[in-house]
Protein backbone atom coordinates (compact mmCIF):
# COMPACT_ATOMS: atom_id res chain seq x y z
CA UNK A 1 0.00 0.00 0.00
CA UNK A 2 1.29 3.42 -0.92
CA UNK A 3 2.27 5.67 1.94
CA UNK A 4 1.22 8.83 0.10
CA UNK A 5 -2.45 9.70 0.72
CA UNK A 6 -4.51 8.97 -2.38
CA UNK A 7 -8.28 9.39 -2.47
CA UNK A 8 -10.82 9.15 -5.26
CA UNK A 9 -14.23 10.47 -6.18
CA UNK A 10 -15.99 7.84 -8.28
CA UNK A 11 -19.36 8.99 -9.65
CA UNK A 12 -21.47 7.23 -12.27
CA UNK A 13 -22.26 9.32 -15.38
CA UNK A 14 -26.01 8.76 -15.10
CA UNK A 15 -27.11 12.41 -14.92
CA UNK A 16 -26.15 15.66 -13.19
CA UNK A 17 -24.01 15.61 -10.06
CA UNK A 18 -26.18 16.09 -6.95
CA UNK A 19 -24.74 18.39 -4.26
CA UNK A 20 -24.44 15.30 -2.05
CA UNK A 21 -21.92 14.04 -4.60
CA UNK A 22 -20.19 17.42 -4.69
CA UNK A 23 -19.82 17.29 -0.90
CA UNK A 24 -18.27 13.80 -1.14
CA UNK A 25 -15.82 15.14 -3.73
CA UNK A 26 -15.12 18.19 -1.54
CA UNK A 27 -14.33 16.11 1.57
CA UNK A 28 -12.05 13.85 -0.50
CA UNK A 29 -10.30 16.91 -1.95
CA UNK A 30 -9.87 18.57 1.48
CA UNK A 31 -8.49 15.38 3.00
CA UNK A 32 -6.04 14.83 0.12
CA UNK A 33 -4.75 18.41 0.14
CA UNK A 34 -4.47 18.47 3.93
CA UNK A 35 -2.14 15.46 3.73
CA UNK A 36 -0.28 16.63 0.57
CA UNK A 37 -1.91 13.75 -1.30
CA UNK A 38 -3.65 13.10 -4.62
CA UNK A 39 -7.32 13.50 -5.49
CA UNK A 40 -8.48 11.23 -8.34
CA UNK A 41 -11.61 11.25 -10.46
CA UNK A 42 -12.73 7.82 -11.68
CA UNK A 43 -15.79 7.44 -13.86
CA UNK A 44 -17.76 4.33 -12.87
CA UNK A 45 -19.58 3.63 -16.12
CA UNK A 46 -19.90 -0.15 -16.00
CA UNK A 47 -23.69 0.11 -16.18
CA UNK A 48 -23.94 1.14 -19.82
CA UNK A 49 -27.77 1.05 -19.78
CA UNK A 50 -27.84 4.00 -17.40
CA UNK A 51 -25.10 6.01 -19.14
CA UNK A 52 -26.25 9.56 -19.97
CA UNK A 53 -24.64 11.63 -22.71
CA UNK A 54 -22.85 14.72 -21.37
CA UNK A 55 -22.89 13.60 -17.72
CA UNK A 56 -19.13 13.01 -17.52
CA UNK A 57 -18.33 16.48 -18.92
CA UNK A 58 -20.83 17.93 -16.46
CA UNK A 59 -19.04 16.24 -13.51
CA UNK A 60 -15.64 17.62 -14.58
CA UNK A 61 -17.04 21.12 -15.14
CA UNK A 62 -18.85 21.06 -11.79
CA UNK A 63 -15.71 20.09 -9.85
CA UNK A 64 -13.70 22.81 -11.60
CA UNK A 65 -16.38 25.46 -10.95
CA UNK A 66 -16.47 24.51 -7.26
CA UNK A 67 -12.72 25.00 -7.05
CA UNK A 68 -11.98 21.32 -6.31
CA UNK A 69 -10.18 20.12 -9.45
CA UNK A 70 -8.84 16.54 -9.58
CA UNK A 71 -5.14 15.69 -9.93
CA UNK A 72 -5.66 12.52 -11.99
CA UNK A 73 -8.59 11.35 -14.08
CA UNK A 74 -10.02 11.43 -17.60
CA UNK A 75 -8.10 14.05 -19.56
CA UNK A 76 -5.48 14.34 -16.78
CA UNK A 77 -3.85 10.97 -17.19
CA UNK A 78 -1.54 9.84 -14.41
CA UNK A 79 0.25 6.50 -14.00
CA UNK A 80 -2.88 4.62 -12.93
CA UNK A 81 -5.24 4.99 -15.92
CA UNK A 82 -7.44 4.47 -17.74
CA UNK A 83 -9.82 6.28 -15.36
CA UNK A 84 -13.06 5.13 -16.98
CA UNK A 85 -14.19 1.69 -15.86
CA UNK A 86 -15.61 0.89 -19.30
CA UNK A 87 -12.01 1.06 -20.60
CA UNK A 88 -10.76 -1.42 -17.95
CA UNK A 89 -13.02 -4.39 -18.76
CA UNK A 90 -10.26 -6.93 -19.35
CA UNK A 91 -8.71 -6.19 -15.95
CA UNK A 92 -11.89 -7.17 -14.06
CA UNK A 93 -12.31 -10.49 -15.90
CA UNK A 94 -8.80 -11.49 -14.88
CA UNK A 95 -9.47 -10.69 -11.21
CA UNK A 96 -12.84 -12.46 -11.20
CA UNK A 97 -11.03 -15.57 -12.44
CA UNK A 98 -8.40 -15.21 -9.69
CA UNK A 99 -11.18 -15.31 -7.08
CA UNK A 100 -12.65 -18.44 -8.66
CA UNK A 101 -9.22 -20.10 -8.71
CA UNK A 102 -8.68 -19.31 -5.00
CA UNK A 103 -12.13 -20.69 -4.07
CA UNK A 104 -13.47 -17.27 -3.00
CA UNK A 105 -15.94 -16.99 -5.89
CA UNK A 106 -17.85 -19.34 -8.17
CA UNK A 107 -19.70 -19.54 -11.48
CA UNK A 108 -23.50 -19.43 -11.13
CA UNK A 109 -25.63 -20.56 -14.10
CA UNK A 110 -29.10 -20.00 -12.56
CA UNK A 111 -31.51 -18.36 -15.01
CA UNK A 112 -33.50 -15.27 -14.01
CA UNK A 113 -36.68 -17.41 -14.21
CA UNK A 114 -35.27 -20.08 -11.86
CA UNK A 115 -34.25 -17.48 -9.29
CA UNK A 116 -37.64 -15.82 -9.57
CA UNK A 117 -39.34 -19.18 -8.87
CA UNK A 118 -37.16 -19.66 -5.77
CA UNK A 119 -38.11 -16.18 -4.55
CA UNK A 120 -41.83 -16.79 -5.04
CA UNK A 121 -41.60 -20.20 -3.36
CA UNK A 122 -39.90 -18.64 -0.31
CA UNK A 123 -42.46 -15.80 -0.19
CA UNK A 124 -45.31 -18.32 -0.20
CA UNK A 125 -43.73 -19.91 2.87
CA UNK A 126 -43.26 -16.53 4.56
CA UNK A 127 -39.47 -16.60 4.07
CA UNK A 128 -36.96 -14.41 2.23
CA UNK A 129 -34.79 -15.96 -0.47
CA UNK A 130 -31.07 -15.23 0.00
CA UNK A 131 -28.52 -16.82 -2.32
CA UNK A 132 -25.77 -17.89 0.12
CA UNK A 133 -24.21 -20.71 2.18
CA UNK A 134 -27.50 -22.32 3.21
CA UNK A 135 -28.75 -23.04 -0.32
CA UNK A 136 -25.89 -22.53 -2.80
CA UNK A 137 -25.14 -26.27 -2.91
CA UNK A 138 -28.69 -26.92 -4.17
CA UNK A 139 -28.57 -24.28 -6.94
CA UNK A 140 -26.99 -24.31 -10.40
CA UNK A 141 -23.37 -23.27 -9.83
CA UNK A 142 -19.78 -24.50 -9.79
CA UNK A 143 -20.11 -25.48 -6.11
CA UNK A 144 -23.03 -27.89 -6.69
CA UNK A 145 -22.00 -29.11 -10.17
CA UNK A 146 -19.06 -31.36 -11.06
CA UNK A 147 -16.00 -29.90 -12.80
CA UNK A 148 -17.04 -31.68 -15.98
CA UNK A 149 -20.59 -30.19 -15.89
CA UNK A 150 -19.19 -26.72 -15.26
CA UNK A 151 -16.75 -27.05 -18.19
CA UNK A 152 -19.52 -28.25 -20.49
CA UNK A 153 -21.67 -25.24 -19.61
CA UNK A 154 -18.73 -22.87 -20.17
CA UNK A 155 -17.88 -24.54 -23.50
CA UNK A 156 -21.52 -24.29 -24.58
CA UNK A 157 -21.29 -20.56 -23.70
CA UNK A 158 -24.20 -20.78 -21.31
CA UNK A 159 -24.75 -17.40 -19.60
CA UNK A 160 -23.28 -17.18 -16.12
CA UNK A 161 -22.45 -14.70 -13.39
CA UNK A 162 -19.59 -14.87 -10.91
CA UNK A 163 -20.70 -14.76 -7.28
CA UNK A 164 -18.65 -14.11 -4.16
CA UNK A 165 -18.56 -17.02 -1.72
CA UNK A 166 -19.51 -15.45 1.63
CA UNK A 167 -18.23 -17.28 4.74
CA UNK A 168 -20.96 -19.31 6.51
CA UNK A 169 -20.62 -18.09 10.10
CA UNK A 170 -17.98 -15.64 11.00
CA UNK A 171 -18.09 -12.39 12.93
CA UNK A 172 -16.42 -9.74 10.83
CA UNK A 173 -14.74 -6.88 12.73
CA UNK A 174 -14.76 -3.68 10.70
CA UNK A 175 -13.55 -0.17 11.50
CA UNK A 176 -14.90 3.02 9.97
CA UNK A 177 -13.17 6.35 10.63
CA UNK A 178 -16.47 8.14 11.29
CA UNK A 179 -18.65 5.37 12.75
CA UNK A 180 -16.04 3.48 14.74
CA UNK A 181 -15.94 -0.30 15.20
CA UNK A 182 -18.66 -2.56 13.78
CA UNK A 183 -19.39 -6.28 13.90
CA UNK A 184 -21.08 -8.13 11.04
CA UNK A 185 -22.42 -11.67 11.13
CA UNK A 186 -21.44 -13.09 7.71
CA UNK A 187 -24.14 -15.78 7.76
CA UNK A 188 -26.79 -13.17 6.95
CA UNK A 189 -24.94 -11.87 3.86
CA UNK A 190 -25.83 -12.99 0.36
CA UNK A 191 -23.35 -14.17 -2.26
CA UNK A 192 -23.20 -10.96 -4.26
CA UNK A 193 -22.72 -11.03 -8.02
CA UNK A 194 -19.23 -9.72 -8.90
CA UNK A 195 -19.25 -10.27 -12.63
CA UNK A 196 -22.35 -10.09 -14.82
CA UNK A 197 -23.43 -12.22 -17.75
CA UNK A 198 -22.86 -9.25 -20.12
CA UNK A 199 -19.11 -9.42 -19.41
CA UNK A 200 -19.12 -6.35 -17.16
CA UNK A 201 -18.15 -6.30 -13.48
CA UNK A 202 -20.56 -5.11 -10.82
CA UNK A 203 -19.72 -2.05 -8.76
CA UNK A 204 -18.31 -4.24 -5.97
CA UNK A 205 -15.61 -5.98 -7.98
CA UNK A 206 -14.64 -3.03 -10.18
CA UNK A 207 -14.48 -0.72 -7.19
CA UNK A 208 -12.17 -2.94 -5.13
CA UNK A 209 -9.86 -3.82 -8.02
CA UNK A 210 -9.56 -0.18 -9.13
CA UNK A 211 -9.00 1.14 -5.61
CA UNK A 212 -6.22 -1.40 -5.12
CA UNK A 213 -4.55 -0.84 -8.51
CA UNK A 214 -4.82 2.94 -8.16
CA UNK A 215 -3.23 2.69 -4.70
CA UNK A 216 -6.15 4.39 -2.94
CA UNK A 217 -5.33 4.79 0.77
CA UNK A 218 -8.66 6.19 2.03
CA UNK A 219 -12.16 5.53 0.72
CA UNK A 220 -14.36 8.48 1.73
CA UNK A 221 -17.89 7.98 0.42
CA UNK A 222 -21.59 8.38 1.25
CA UNK A 223 -23.26 6.31 3.95
CA UNK A 224 -25.42 4.56 1.34
CA UNK A 225 -22.36 2.32 0.77
CA UNK A 226 -22.24 1.15 4.39
CA UNK A 227 -24.26 -2.04 3.67
CA UNK A 228 -21.59 -3.01 1.09
CA UNK A 229 -18.67 -2.47 3.46
CA UNK A 230 -18.57 -6.07 4.77
CA UNK A 231 -18.36 -7.45 1.22
CA UNK A 232 -15.64 -4.97 0.27
CA UNK A 233 -13.56 -5.84 3.33
CA UNK A 234 -13.96 -9.57 2.55
CA UNK A 235 -12.94 -8.98 -1.07
CA UNK A 236 -9.71 -7.29 0.02
CA UNK A 237 -9.03 -10.27 2.25
CA UNK A 238 -9.85 -12.76 -0.53
CA UNK A 239 -7.32 -11.07 -2.81
CA UNK A 240 -4.74 -10.93 -0.02
CA UNK A 241 -4.57 -7.12 -0.25
CA UNK A 242 -4.45 -4.54 2.53
CA UNK A 243 -7.76 -2.70 2.69
CA UNK A 244 -7.81 1.11 2.62
CA UNK A 245 -9.16 3.15 5.52
CA UNK A 246 -12.93 3.61 5.15
CA UNK A 247 -15.00 6.67 6.12
CA UNK A 248 -18.75 6.89 5.40
CA UNK A 249 -20.19 10.41 5.28
CA UNK A 250 -23.64 11.23 6.72
CA UNK A 251 -26.62 11.81 4.45
CA UNK A 252 -27.74 15.30 3.43
CA UNK A 253 -31.34 15.51 4.62
CA UNK A 254 -34.36 17.46 3.39
CA UNK A 255 -34.84 20.94 4.96
CA UNK A 256 -37.60 19.41 7.15
CA UNK A 257 -35.03 16.86 8.29
CA UNK A 258 -36.75 13.61 7.30
CA UNK A 259 -35.33 11.66 4.38
CA UNK A 260 -32.58 12.28 1.86
CA UNK A 261 -32.49 15.59 -0.02
CA UNK A 262 -33.81 15.10 -3.56
CA UNK A 263 -34.29 17.10 -6.73
CA UNK A 264 -38.03 17.14 -5.96
CA UNK A 265 -37.36 19.04 -2.71
CA UNK A 266 -35.45 21.68 -4.65
CA UNK A 267 -38.18 21.99 -7.30
CA UNK A 268 -40.88 22.27 -4.65
CA UNK A 269 -39.07 24.80 -2.44
CA UNK A 270 -37.30 26.74 -5.18
CA UNK A 271 -33.60 26.04 -4.63
CA UNK A 272 -31.05 24.14 -6.76
CA UNK A 273 -29.72 20.72 -5.77
CA UNK A 274 -27.15 20.67 -8.58
CA UNK A 275 -23.97 22.80 -8.86
CA UNK A 276 -24.62 23.70 -12.52
CA UNK A 277 -27.73 23.85 -14.64
CA UNK A 278 -28.55 20.51 -16.33
CA UNK A 279 -30.59 19.91 -19.44
CA UNK A 280 -31.79 16.33 -19.69
CA UNK A 281 -30.76 15.09 -23.18
CA UNK A 282 -33.84 12.84 -23.42
CA UNK A 283 -36.69 14.85 -21.91
CA UNK A 284 -35.22 18.32 -22.46
CA UNK A 285 -36.14 19.14 -18.85
CA UNK A 286 -33.92 21.83 -17.32
CA UNK A 287 -32.82 21.63 -13.67
CA UNK A 288 -31.46 24.77 -12.05
CA UNK A 289 -27.86 25.07 -10.87
CA UNK A 290 -26.08 27.20 -8.29
CA UNK A 291 -23.81 28.74 -10.92
CA UNK A 292 -26.71 29.91 -13.12
CA UNK A 293 -28.56 31.23 -10.07
CA UNK A 294 -25.54 33.52 -9.53
CA UNK A 295 -24.12 31.92 -6.40
CA UNK A 296 -20.37 32.27 -5.94
CA UNK A 297 -18.56 28.90 -5.89
CA UNK A 298 -16.90 29.82 -2.54
CA UNK A 299 -20.36 30.24 -0.98
CA UNK A 300 -21.45 26.81 -2.23
CA UNK A 301 -18.30 24.97 -1.05
CA UNK A 302 -18.38 26.76 2.32
CA UNK A 303 -22.03 25.76 2.77
CA UNK A 304 -21.36 22.14 1.73
CA UNK A 305 -18.37 21.81 4.08
CA UNK A 306 -20.67 22.53 7.03
CA UNK A 307 -23.12 19.79 6.04
CA UNK A 308 -21.90 17.07 8.39
CA UNK A 309 -18.63 18.68 9.52
CA UNK A 310 -17.58 21.58 11.71
CA UNK A 311 -14.19 22.94 12.75
CA UNK A 312 -14.94 22.73 16.47
CA UNK A 313 -14.96 26.54 16.78
CA UNK A 314 -17.55 29.30 16.32
CA UNK A 315 -16.03 30.30 12.97
CA UNK A 316 -18.20 29.69 9.91
CA UNK A 317 -16.53 31.42 6.95
CA UNK A 318 -13.77 29.43 5.27
CA UNK A 319 -12.27 29.82 1.81
CA UNK A 320 -11.10 26.58 0.19
CA UNK A 321 -7.46 26.79 1.38
CA UNK A 322 -8.69 27.54 4.92
CA UNK A 323 -11.01 24.51 4.74
CA UNK A 324 -8.01 22.37 3.74
CA UNK A 325 -6.15 23.65 6.78
CA UNK A 326 -9.05 23.04 9.19
CA UNK A 327 -10.45 19.76 7.83
CA UNK A 328 -10.28 16.62 9.99
CA UNK A 329 -12.20 13.39 9.34
CA UNK A 330 -12.60 13.02 13.12
CA UNK A 331 -14.85 16.10 13.08
CA UNK A 332 -17.30 14.64 10.55
CA UNK A 333 -20.64 13.79 12.21
CA UNK A 334 -22.39 10.42 12.11
CA UNK A 335 -25.92 11.83 11.97
CA UNK A 336 -27.56 13.23 8.83
CA UNK A 337 -27.11 16.93 8.05
CA UNK A 338 -30.21 19.02 7.43
CA UNK A 339 -30.00 21.18 4.30
CA UNK A 340 -30.93 24.84 4.81
CA UNK A 341 -31.47 26.89 1.60
CA UNK A 342 -31.45 30.16 3.58
CA UNK A 343 -28.03 29.35 5.01
CA UNK A 344 -26.66 29.07 1.47
CA UNK A 345 -27.92 32.62 0.78
CA UNK A 346 -26.34 33.77 4.03
CA UNK A 347 -22.95 32.43 2.86
CA UNK A 348 -23.55 34.00 -0.56
CA UNK A 349 -24.23 37.41 0.97
CA UNK A 350 -21.02 37.20 2.99
CA UNK A 351 -18.90 36.40 -0.07
CA UNK A 352 -20.56 39.15 -2.09
CA UNK A 353 -19.66 41.69 0.64
CA UNK A 354 -16.10 40.31 0.67
CA UNK A 355 -15.76 40.40 -3.11
CA UNK A 356 -13.48 42.94 -4.73
CA UNK A 357 -15.45 45.93 -6.03
CA UNK A 358 -13.62 45.84 -9.38
CA UNK A 359 -14.76 42.23 -9.89
CA UNK A 360 -18.34 43.03 -8.80
CA UNK A 361 -18.42 46.10 -11.05
CA UNK A 362 -17.37 44.06 -14.09
CA UNK A 363 -20.10 41.46 -13.32
CA UNK A 364 -22.67 44.21 -12.70
CA UNK A 365 -21.60 46.03 -15.88
CA UNK A 366 -22.76 43.00 -17.94
CA UNK A 367 -26.22 43.33 -16.40
CA UNK A 368 -26.30 47.11 -16.93
CA UNK A 369 -25.38 46.66 -20.61
CA UNK A 370 -28.22 44.15 -21.01
CA UNK A 371 -30.55 46.89 -19.76
CA UNK A 372 -29.23 49.20 -22.50
CA UNK A 373 -26.89 51.49 -20.53
CA UNK A 374 -23.12 51.88 -20.82
CA UNK A 375 -21.73 53.91 -17.91
CA UNK A 376 -18.00 54.34 -17.18
CA UNK A 377 -16.32 51.48 -15.31
CA UNK A 378 -15.18 53.72 -12.43
CA UNK A 379 -18.68 55.07 -12.00
CA UNK A 380 -20.09 51.51 -11.71
CA UNK A 381 -17.37 50.61 -9.23
CA UNK A 382 -18.26 53.60 -7.02
CA UNK A 383 -21.96 52.72 -7.18
CA UNK A 384 -21.19 49.11 -6.18
CA UNK A 385 -19.22 50.29 -3.13
CA UNK A 386 -22.27 52.31 -2.06
CA UNK A 387 -25.02 49.72 -2.50
CA UNK A 388 -23.56 46.22 -2.16
CA UNK A 389 -24.24 46.03 1.58
CA UNK A 390 -27.89 45.07 1.01
CA UNK A 391 -27.28 42.71 -1.93
CA UNK A 392 -27.10 38.91 -1.87
CA UNK A 393 -26.56 38.38 -5.62
CA UNK A 394 -25.04 40.55 -8.34
CA UNK A 395 -28.52 40.95 -9.87
CA UNK A 396 -29.72 42.51 -6.59
CA UNK A 397 -27.38 45.41 -7.31
CA UNK A 398 -29.74 46.53 -10.08
CA UNK A 399 -32.71 46.50 -7.70
CA UNK A 400 -30.66 48.39 -5.10
CA UNK A 401 -29.22 50.98 -7.48
CA UNK A 402 -31.00 51.16 -10.87
CA UNK A 403 -31.67 54.89 -10.22
CA UNK A 404 -27.95 55.61 -10.59
CA UNK A 405 -28.26 54.71 -14.27
CA UNK A 406 -31.81 55.65 -15.28
CA UNK A 407 -34.37 58.21 -14.17
CA UNK A 408 -37.60 56.86 -12.62
CA UNK A 409 -40.19 55.77 -15.17
CA UNK A 410 -42.84 55.58 -12.43
CA UNK A 411 -43.28 56.54 -8.78
CA UNK A 412 -44.25 54.20 -5.98
CA UNK A 413 -48.00 54.91 -5.45
CA UNK A 414 -47.98 54.41 -1.68
CA UNK A 415 -44.92 56.66 -1.22
CA UNK A 416 -46.33 59.24 -3.66
CA UNK A 417 -49.55 59.56 -1.68
CA UNK A 418 -47.59 60.03 1.52
CA UNK A 419 -44.83 62.34 0.26
CA UNK A 420 -46.38 64.44 -2.52
CA UNK A 421 -48.89 66.88 -1.00
CA UNK A 422 -50.78 69.80 -2.55
CA UNK A 423 -47.99 72.29 -1.94
CA UNK A 424 -45.12 69.92 -2.82
CA UNK A 425 -44.82 70.90 -6.50
CA UNK A 426 -44.52 74.59 -5.60
CA UNK A 427 -41.85 73.77 -3.03
CA UNK A 428 -39.89 71.68 -5.56
CA UNK A 429 -40.20 74.50 -8.14
CA UNK A 430 -38.51 76.81 -5.61
CA UNK A 431 -35.77 74.27 -4.93
CA UNK A 432 -34.73 74.06 -8.61
CA UNK A 433 -33.01 77.52 -8.83
CA UNK A 434 -31.28 76.83 -5.47
CA UNK A 435 -29.73 73.73 -7.02
CA UNK A 436 -29.04 75.47 -10.35
CA UNK A 437 -27.00 78.11 -8.53
CA UNK A 438 -24.93 75.56 -6.61
CA UNK A 439 -21.47 75.38 -8.20
CA UNK A 440 -19.78 72.94 -5.86
CA UNK A 441 -21.80 69.78 -6.65
CA UNK A 442 -20.39 67.61 -3.87
CA UNK A 443 -22.70 65.73 -1.50
CA UNK A 444 -21.33 67.64 1.52
CA UNK A 445 -21.92 71.05 -0.04
CA UNK A 446 -25.34 70.04 -1.41
CA UNK A 447 -26.40 68.97 2.07
CA UNK A 448 -25.29 72.31 3.54
CA UNK A 449 -27.02 74.34 0.79
CA UNK A 450 -30.37 72.49 0.94
CA UNK A 451 -30.31 72.46 4.75
CA UNK A 452 -29.88 76.25 4.83
CA UNK A 453 -32.66 76.77 2.30
CA UNK A 454 -35.06 74.51 4.30
CA UNK A 455 -34.17 76.54 7.42
CA UNK A 456 -35.00 79.79 5.66
CA UNK A 457 -38.28 78.38 4.35
CA UNK A 458 -39.16 77.24 7.89
CA UNK A 459 -40.64 73.94 6.67
CA UNK A 460 -40.11 70.47 8.09
CA UNK A 461 -37.24 68.47 6.59
CA UNK A 462 -39.61 65.63 5.64
CA UNK A 463 -41.65 68.02 3.48
CA UNK A 464 -38.63 68.49 1.21
CA UNK A 465 -36.50 65.35 1.63
CA UNK A 466 -39.26 62.78 1.06
CA UNK A 467 -40.54 64.21 -2.24
CA UNK A 468 -36.94 64.89 -3.33
CA UNK A 469 -36.06 61.20 -2.80
CA UNK A 470 -39.21 60.21 -4.67
CA UNK A 471 -38.20 62.46 -7.57
CA UNK A 472 -34.66 61.11 -7.82
CA UNK A 473 -35.30 57.43 -7.03
CA UNK A 474 -39.00 56.75 -7.70
CA UNK A 475 -39.40 55.15 -4.24
CA UNK A 476 -38.24 55.53 -0.63
CA UNK A 477 -35.06 53.53 -1.08
CA UNK A 478 -31.37 53.98 -1.69
CA UNK A 479 -28.36 55.48 0.09
CA UNK A 480 -27.80 59.09 1.19
CA UNK A 481 -29.83 61.36 -1.07
CA UNK A 482 -27.05 63.94 -1.50
CA UNK A 483 -24.67 61.20 -2.64
CA UNK A 484 -27.25 60.08 -5.24
CA UNK A 485 -27.50 63.68 -6.45
CA UNK A 486 -23.69 64.02 -6.61
CA UNK A 487 -23.43 60.78 -8.60
CA UNK A 488 -26.12 61.54 -11.19
CA UNK A 489 -25.00 65.19 -11.58
CA UNK A 490 -26.68 68.60 -11.53
CA UNK A 491 -28.50 68.43 -14.87
CA UNK A 492 -29.97 64.96 -14.25
CA UNK A 493 -31.01 65.88 -10.69
CA UNK A 494 -32.92 68.93 -11.90
CA UNK A 495 -34.49 67.05 -14.83
CA UNK A 496 -35.75 64.36 -12.46
CA UNK A 497 -37.33 66.95 -10.15
CA UNK A 498 -39.07 68.59 -13.16
CA UNK A 499 -40.29 65.20 -14.37
CA UNK A 500 -41.73 64.35 -10.94
CA UNK A 501 -43.54 67.71 -10.81
CA UNK A 502 -45.16 67.18 -14.18
CA UNK A 503 -46.13 63.57 -13.38
CA UNK A 504 -47.24 63.88 -9.77
CA UNK A 505 -48.84 67.31 -9.68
Amino acid sequence: MATKVRVRFAPSPTGPLHIGGVRTALFNYLFAKKHKGDFLLRIEDTDQNRYVEGAEDYIVEALNWCGIPFDEGPGKEGDFGPYRQSERKEIYKEYAEKLIASGNAYYAFDTAEALDDHRKDHEAKGKTFIYNWHNREKLSNSISLSEKEVQEKLDAEEPYVVRFKSPANETLHIKDEIRGAMEIDTSILDDKVLYKSDGMPTYHLANIVDDHLMEITHVIRGEEWLPSLALHVMLYRAFGWQAPIFAHLPLILKPQGKGKLSKRDGDKMGFPVFPLEWKDPKSGEISSGYREEDFFPEAVTNMLAFLGWNPGTEREFFKIDELVEAFELSRVHKGGAKFDPEKTKWFQQHYLQEADNTFLASEFQKLIKEKGFSPEEDYVKNVVALIKERAVFVEDLWEQGHFFFMSPSSYDPKNSKKAWKEDTSALMEELIPVLQNTDNWSSGNLQETVKQWIGQKEVGFGKVMQPLRLALVGAMQGPDLYIIAEFIGKEETINRIKSAISTLD
